[in-house]
């Protein structure tokens, strides 16, 4: 993969969940952002940041037995859509959920494990890697950020500057 265009460090969960507010509150109808980590890196924990700062009346939590939660804001009609596709057997299977019309709807787009979704990941999407920076403290982490197409890349911008 080539260098990412933005990498930050999180001392702790906090801040992990803070970064995740900043790019909740600039997300778009149709935005994807992908999430990427290992077991316990803090996918989850940036994603619930990313739902409390976009106005979800629900606090996110991880879909993996569900593959998918829908989260609604107050605001608008507007629902942000949470996928965890680390139990997806193959990518096939997210039809059974409805995942066609997850893309179809009204709303931004999280996916964790979304390297399991092979050829059905939207070409254009923002790409954050987060992993464990240090053995010596489990909650610290290294935030790195790739953008894929046009909007996705003016949403890193976007990100970048709310950080100033």
């Amino acid at each position: 993969m080539t260098q990412p265009a933005l990498q930050i460090f999180s001392p702790n969960a906090h801040s992990t969940r803070q970064f995740g507010q900043q790019l909740g509150q600039l997300l778009q109808p149709h935005d994807v952002v992908c999430l990427v980590g290992g077991l316990g890196a803090g996918k989850t924990t940036f994603a619930a940041g990313v739902g409390q700062g976009w106005g979800s009346t629900s606090r996110l939590t991880s879909p993996t037995y569900t593959l998918v939660h829908e989260h609604h804001r107050s605001a608008d009609s507007q629902t942000l859509y949470h996928v965890d596709a680390y139990r997806l057997e193959t990518p096939d299977a997210l039809e059974s959920v409805g995942f066609g019309d997850i893309w179809e709807g009204n709303g931004p787009i999280l996916i964790e494990w979304p390297e399991r979704l092979g050829d059905m990941l939207p070409s254009e999407h923002l790409w954050i890697e987060i992993e464990a920076e240090s053995e010596l403290d489990e909650n610290q982490r290294t935030l790195r950020f790739w953008s894929q197409g046009e909007r996705a890349g003016q949403l890193l911008t976007e990100f970048e500057a709310s950080r100033k």
